[in-house]
């Protein structure tokens, strides 16, 4: 991936990706969070583990910041962009739609 593909990752991940990594932490520990997505084979959801690796990007320093990050990063950003998209209708504050979303660091409950 050259710079430039870098800094547009770089810049549509911090758009997408709007929880504070202490943010983050607290809310994968809650069981809301734990209560949903798709589990693995150690039961853990894949928003879950995502949710680890987020915190983990946005404390690396920009400069140090690895392919596998960015590519992880990548995915980050479709995932929020595609269910975004996908949202219910009524209440969404307690529904497992913003459940998944905040496991990928995305509360969509935050005005933009």
């Amino acid at each position: 991936m050259d710079d430039e593909k870098k800094q547009e990752v770089y810049e549509d991940f911090q758009e997408a990706v709007n929880m504070a990594p202490k943010e983050l932490e607290n809310w994968l520990d809650t069981e809301e969070s734990k209560s949903v997505g798709q589990k693995d084979g150690g039961g853990e959801s894949t928003g879950h583990a995502s949710g680890r690796r987020i915190v983990e990007i946005k404390r690396t320093n920009k400069a140090d910041l690895t392919d596998s990050q960015y590519e992880h990063m990548q995915k980050v950003i479709g995932y929020v962009h595609r269910h975004k998209a996908q949202g219910p209708d009524g209440d969404v504050e307690d529904s497992d739609w913003r459940y998944s979303l905040m496991n990928w660091g995305h509360d969509p409950m935050k005005s933009d």
